[in-house]
């Protein structure tokens, strides 16, 4: 194993799914690409772009997102794991499953926060749907997990 993928989403169980990742990456010698996916911008999936001060907000989230990412990829490099972050815009999933197969990962690595079977049912589930379409490994990390 050289690449694993985590998936970041900002929930409080990131620390956790990073912690478990980096302890795996430090016994292989992987590397770690933490990519975050945002939510693609309105006018991307067909609607009418919103109000400055809305777009405005959406580019001041990014940077935040963005900053904070190459904070936890830079806490990683001060371990000693080789580490590089991402933040792409796009459907979940999919994207997920695109830059997995772009940078040959050999692990993508996800939080579960354990939701009920109507949640999964109403919203679906990240880590379900990249399970069922990865064309390699997958670990998924429960939420309920205490960081190493």
């Amino acid at each position: 194993m050289q690449n694993f993928l985590v998936a970041i989403d900002f929930s409080e169980i990131t620390p956790v799914v990073i912690a478990q990742a980096e302890s795996l990456a430090a016994a292989t010698k992987s590397k770690l690409w933490l990519i975050h996916i945002a939510e693609p911008e309105p006018d991307f999936v067909g609607y009418q772009t919103g109000p400055q001060t809305e777009r405005d907000y959406i580019a001041h989230k990014f940077r935040k997102e963005h900053r904070q990412l190459q904070k936890w990829a830079e806490n990683s490099r001060q371990k000693g794991i080789d580490a590089a972050a991402l933040l792409i815009q796009g459907p979940i999933v999919e994207t997920i499953l695109a830059q997995a197969q772009k940078l040959a990962v050999d692990l993508i690595v996800v939080g579960s926060h354990g939701h009920s079977g109507l949640y999964k049912a109403l919203v679906g589930s990240i880590s379900e749907g990249i399970l069922q379409k990865a064309d390699c490994p997958v670990m998924v990390i429960p939420g309920r997990l205490k960081t190493v």
